[in-house]
C-alpha cells in the first residue's frame, strides 16, 4: 500500500487519482508512469477515495514526504483556490480547465468540458432531437460534472429549446457516477419517471455504454428508439456494437503534456500559471440517427 510507505527520495512525483474505476484514466495512468520513470523521477501513486478531499491528501503528503511535484487525475477543483494556494510544490491538474484560478506553480490541462459538452448536444439537435435526457454525476459535483451539465443547458437555450427538469438525472450521493454500472442501473428508473425523449446525453462513455446495454436487454433498439451519446472517447468503444457517438479526448496528448509541463516547472523554475486547452473530436458511432 503506497500510503504506508515512507518515501525518502527527493525526486518523487506523486500521482493522485480520484475515480480509479473510470476506465478513461487507465491509459493516461500508464503514460504518466512511464514518462516519470524514464525522466529520472520516482513515481508514487495514491488512490483518492470518493469521500476524500484530494487537496487535503496532497497537503498531508507534502508534509510527510519529500515531493518534487504532483499530478492530479480527476477530482473537484473549480472552487478550491484558497486550498490550492497552500500547495507549495509544482502541480498539474489534468483533465479539467479552470480559467478563474490564477496562481504560480500550477497548470490546468484538458479539454473545455463546457464547450465540448455543448458541441455534442448541438450535434443531437442538428439531427432533429428536441427532447434530450441528461444523465450526469452527483448534484454536488462542482467540477467536470457541473461543466458538462452547463454545456448541455447552454446548447438547449442557444437552440431555443426548453430545459426540462425531469429530463435531468443525477447519481445518488454515494454512487460512483463514472462507471458502467451506474448507467446500467439508472436507465430503468429514468424510463419510469419520463419516457418523453428521443435522445440521451450521458456525461461519460462508461455511463452511455451501461445505458445502451440495459436498453438493448429490455428490448429497445438503438438508435431506432433512442439516440445515445457519451463523452471521453474510451478505447473500448472501437470493439463494442453499437459503438457510442462521443466526444473523443486526446488522452495520450493530455497525459504527455501534463508530465512535460510539470518537468518544466521542476527543472527550469518556469512557475508561471499555465492553462493548456486541447480540442475534443466529435466521433460519430452507431448510437445516433437523424429523426424527422
Amino acid at each position: 500500500n503506497a500510503r504506508s510507505l515512507k518515501i525518502t527520495e527527493s525526486n518523487v512525483i506523486a500521482v493522485l487519482i480520484k475515480g480509479l474505476s473510470n476506465p478513461f484514466y487507465l491509459p493516461m495512468f500508464s503514460i504518466i508512469e512511464s514518462k516519470i520513470n524514464s525522466n529520472g523521477y520516482t513515481f508514487s501513486f495514491y488512490k483518492i477515495e470518493e469521500n476524500e478531499d484530494e487537496i487535503s491528501v496532497a497537503l498531508k503528503l507534502i508534509n510527510e514526504e519529500k515531493l518534487k511535484g504532483i499530478i492530479f487525475l480527476g477530482g473537484f477543483f473549480v472552487q478550491n483556490e484558497e486550498k490550492l494556494k497552500k500547495i507549495k510544490v509544482p502541480f498539474v491538474i489534468s483533465t479539467i480547465l479552470n480559467k478563474d484560478i490564477i496562481m504560480p506553480n500550477c497548470a490546468f490541462i484538458g479539454v473545455d468540458d463546457f464547450e465540448e459538452s455543448k458541441k455534442i448536444v448541438d450535434y443531437l439537435i442538428s439531427l432533429g432531437h428536441k427532447k434530450i435526457a441528461f444523465v450526469g454525476a452527483r448534484k454536488d459535483d462542482k467540477s467536470i460534472g457541473m461543466l458538462r451539465k452547463n454545456g448541455y443547458i447552454a446548447a438547449l437555450k442557444d437552440n431555443k429549446l426548453p430545459v426540462v427538469d425531469n429530463l435531468i438525472f443525477f447519481a445518488d450521493k454515494n454512487v460512483n457516477p463514472y462507471n458502467f454500472e451506474y448507467g446500467y442501473d439508472i436507465i430503468e428508473n429514468i424510463l419510469k419517471i419520463n419516457k418523453d425523449f428521443t435522445a440521451i446525453y450521458a456525461i461519460s462513455d462508461s455511463i452511455a455504454i451501461g445505458i445502451t446495454k440495459k436498453l438493448l436487454e429490455i428490448g429497445y433498439k438503438i438508435p431506432d428508439n433512442f439516440s445515445i451519446v457519451g463523452f471521453d472517447g474510451l478505447r473500448i468503444n472501437r470493439f463494442i456494437t453499437p459503438s457510442i457517438t462521443t466526444i473523443k479526448q486526446p488522452i495520450e496528448e493530455i497525459a504527455s503534456s501534463a508530465c512535460d509541463v510539470l518537468f518544466d516547472m521542476i527543472q527550469n523554475g518556469n512557475n508561471k500559471q499555465k492553462i493548456i486547452k486541447f480540442d475534443g473530436e466529435l466521433w460519430v458511432g452507431q448510437t445516433t440517427r437523424k429523426i424527422d
